[in-house]
């Protein structure tokens, strides 16, 4: 599932023109992953324990994350996916599920607090909050509807 969600990361990052056709298929790819993101966004939270810190349910959480925040950097996908019931609620509660989390164990969900050294950064996790604003940020984008809500 990981490997299916860099492919269609790598489809929608591709900077070339797209069909009508091929619009009408990425929106319903978008609604897809959309649901999928907010049935498994919990999955991530796993990862503060380090029982579960390579977790497959969370792993495909966070490249549905990357997906959904590259589909709506682009302009003919972020009215639709703006319009999308649910989504923006589920970014904003998983973001303060996110941070909770952080603050009560060690927080692999920022680059600041999981360098302890000169170590690389390899937890899959990390950024996962600067993403889940990003994705904010994208879907109140010219939006005056989802921008009151936050």
């Amino acid at each position: 599932r990981v490997t299916l969600l860099e492919l269609i990361m790598a489809k929608v990052s591709e900077k070339n023109s797209v069909t009508s056709e091929e619009m009408d298929v990425f929106m319903r790819h978008a609604e897809f992953l959309s649901g999928c993101f907010r049935e498994k966004c919990e999955a991530v939270l796993k990862l503060t324990s380090a029982v579960d810190a390579e977790d497959e349910e969370a792993l495909v959480t966070i490249r549905l994350l990357d997906v959904l925040c590259e589909m709506t950097s682009n302009n003919g996908q972020l009215e639709h996916l703006q319009a999308l019931p649910g989504l923006l609620e589920t970014a904003i509660d998983t973001l303060r599920l996110t941070h909770l989390a952080g603050k009560q164990a060690v927080n692999i969900f920022t680059a600041t607090h999981a360098m302890t050294g000169q170590e690389d950064i390899s937890h899959p996790a990390v950024g996962f909050k600067s993403h889940l604003i990003r994705l904010i940020g994208n879907l109140c984008y010219k939006n005056k509807e989802n921008q009151d809500k936050v």
